[in-house]
C-alpha cells in the first residue's frame, strides 16, 4: 500500500512538472537564419498547434509560420508562430504576422550575427513533429548576455503560496473536523465492542446453566 501511495505521488508530481514546463515561458538565446509559411496537414499531433489565426476559419490543414535559429554552440532549433488567442495557454497573442516581420527583419549570418532572445512555450520533438510557439522576440547584446525569467519566478512563488494555503485550510479543517469524528467513530467502536462482549458473556454463562452438574 506504501508503495501504490509513492507511485501515484511521483505520478502527479511528475505529470505536474511536465505541464509547467510546458506551458511556462522560456528564453533562448539564438541566431535567426531564416522564415517561411509552411502548410501543416494536423494529424495526432494537433494537440501541440495552437488556435488558427484570429479571424481565420478552424480547418484540419492551414499555413504556419516557422522561424529558423541557431543556438551559439551551432545546435538548431525550428519554433512556430502561432496565435493563442483568448484559449490556454493565457498568453493572449494575436500578433502573429506583426512577429513574424520582426523575426524576418533580426535574419543573420554567421559572419555578422544578431543575436536574440526568443520567448516561446512548449517542446520541440521530432517524433511528433512538433515545435515550440514563439511569443515575442528582441535583440540582445551577445550570445552570453544572461536573462533572468522573473514571469516563472513570480508565478512559482504564487503557486507555492496558493499551495501552502491550501494546505494549510485542509490541515485546520481535519484538526476541526475530521479528527473529532474519528475520536467519536473510535470510541463508539470501542463501546460497541464491549457492548458485545458483555452480552456474549452474558449468554455463555446462561449456557452454564444449562450444563449438567459433574458427577461424582
Amino acid at each position: 500500500m506504501v508503495y501504490v501511495k509513492w507511485t501515484f505521488r511521483v505520478v502527479v508530481l511528475v505529470l505536474v512538472a511536465a505541464f509547467l514546463h510546458y506551458t511556462l515561458p522560456q528564453r533562448d538565446i539564438v541566431r535567426i537564419v531564416g522564415t517561411e509559411n509552411r502548410r501543416v496537414d494536423f494529424g495526432e499531433n494537433s494537440w501541440f498547434w495552437a488556435a488558427p489565426d484570429a479571424g481565420n476559419a478552424t480547418t484540419s490543414e492551414r499555413d504556419v509560420f516557422i522561424i529558423q535559429t541557431v543556438y551559439p554552440n551551432g545546435n538548431t532549433m525550428e519554433f512556430r508562430n502561432e496565435d493563442t488567442g483568448w484559449g490556454w495557454p493565457p498568453y493572449f497573442k494575436l500578433d502573429t504576422h506583426s512577429l513574424q516581420t520582426e523575426m524576418a527583419d533580426l535574419v543573420s549570418t554567421a559572419e555578422e550575427p544578431k543575436w536574440v532572445a526568443i520567448k516561446h512555450y512548449g517542446w520541440r520533438n521530432n517524433f511528433y513533429t512538433i515545435f515550440p510557439n514563439a511569443v515575442g522576440v528582441r535583440a540582445v547584446a551577445g550570445p552570453d548576455v544572461r536573462l533572468i525569467p522573473w514571469t516563472n519566478i513570480a508565478i512559482l512563488t504564487a503557486l507555492a503560496a496558493l499551495l501552502l494555503f491550501a494546505w494549510r485550510v485542509w490541515v485546520q479543517f481535519r484538526e476541526r473536523t475530521i479528527d473529532p469524528l474519528m475520536d467519536d467513530v473510535e470510541v463508539a467502536t470501542d463501546e460497541a465492542r464491549d457492548r458485545a462482549r458483555g452480552v456474549w458473556g452474558r449468554f455463555a454463562g446462561w449456557l452454564g446453566t444449562w450444563r449438567g452438574k459433574p458427577r461424582k
